[in-house]
């Protein structure tokens, strides 16, 4: 599995244009072969701040997402709409999604 991770501030007076973006680029990402989730979430540090959480299945189910048309929309819109480039970590690992956290349960 890859697992991507990415910081975004958003223009504040942009931020009803990206919202509309988010939540349309994420419907279209997860509905991909490769994807086993993706994700946007608002920061509890920055008000403007978004973080991406993303995993697909290989990085060939990663190739073939950047060459989806609703990749291309997202990166020729986005510029117009982040106040700093977007920070990225992308991990290559043997897990294959989410698994239970030991430390928390229900009670």
């Amino acid at each position: 599995m890859i697992l991507i991770n990415i910081k975004m501030q958003i223009r504040p007076e942009k931020m009803d244009e990206w919202l509309a973006l988010a939540d349309s680029y994420a419907r279209d990402v997860n509905s991909e072969d490769g994807c086993l989730f993706f994700e946007f979430a608002r920061s509890l540090a920055s008000e403007d701040g978004f973080v991406c959480i993303e995993g697909f299945k290989d990085a060939a189910a990663g190739a073939a997402h950047v060459k989806q048309p609703h990749v291309k929309m997202f990166f020729d819109t986005a510029p117009g709409l982040v106040a700093t480039q977007p920070q990225i970590i992308y991990i290559d690992t043997p897990h294959d999604g989410f698994g239970p956290m030991g430390e928390i349960q229900p009670r």
